[in-house]
């Protein structure tokens, strides 16, 4: 039953990605690629005081790569930049981990449905591409991640 709501969680934000489109006056940018699946996307973000104030996502892929920079948009969205990089620190452990590491789902909330890529290694690039392409943007980094 968990994974079916997983699998739902991830078809939803597919076929309707939270924060996708332009951002008006954003601030920092940063575009990833993975060129094994061909997913492109680009990260705007509006940084004050330390604090993601606006974040949008835009670009093309697969459902993962689509879904993951959903999820992670609305996961970061309002925090400090400390805690958008412990969440992707947490969230890149996870679907880096061996199969049978736990996984806690309270600290990832809906990011923890991505944790089944670890199954299928060549989908974790899908779905950590947003969130390199998002810890390039809080860097300020100028090239294009393909990590």
């Amino acid at each position: 039953m968990l994974s079916d709501l997983y699998q739902e969680i991830i078809l939803d934000h597919n076929r309707r990605p939270r924060h996708y489109g332009p951002l008006e006056g954003a601030n920092r940018r940063a575009d990833g690629v993975n060129p094994l699946c061909g997913d492109r996307l680009s990260i705007a973000l509006h940084v004050e005081g330390g604090r993601i104030d606006a974040i949008r996502f835009e670009g093309s892929g697969c459902a993962i790569s689509k879904a993951s920079a959903s999820l992670m948009s609305e996961a970061v969205s309002g925090h400090t930049i400390d805690e958008a990089l412990a969440l992707f620190d947490r969230f890149h452990a996870t679907i880096t981990a061996p199969m049978d590491a736990e996984v806690d789902t309270e600290a990832l909330g809906k990011l923890a449905a991505l944790a089944g890529v670890r199954e299928f290694p060549v989908r974790v690039k899908c779905a950590s591409l947003a969130w390199h392409t998002l810890k390039a943007a809080l860097s300020g980094s100028q090239h294009t991640t393909t990590e």
